[in-house]
């Protein structure tokens, strides 16, 4: 029997990743492990607010999850698809991506 494939999940994740911000976000992620906003900024150069609302389209598409801890929220890759497509795309071994 055909595995089923559900190509709007498909397209809402490769809507997420289809920005180069998210695109680098999601990938420091995979390689650096947990990180918060203040690490990202620093990362990138980009205002907090920026970052914050990337963060927000990663979420809603189930690409990363927050964590809270104290203060802080910490972001990490919830998505074995993601970390896949990511691997594939930049032609590196998933298995070493921290997930």
């Amino acid at each position: 029997m055909e595995k089923w494939i559900n190509y709007d999940e498909q397209a809402t994740l490769l809507k997420a990743l289809a920005n180069p911000v998210r695109l680098r976000i999601v990938h420091s992620l995979l390689r650096e492990g947990c990180h918060n906003v203040g690490c990202m900024e620093r990362g990138t150069g980009m205002s907090q607010s920026c970052i914050s609302q990337h963060l927000q389209k990663l979420r809603a598409a189930g690409v990363v999850t927050a964590d809270r801890q104290g203060n802080e929220v910490f972001y990490r890759v919830s998505s074995r698809e993601a970390a896949d497509l990511l691997a594939a795309l930049f032609g590196e071994e998933g298995g070493a991506y921290v997930l």
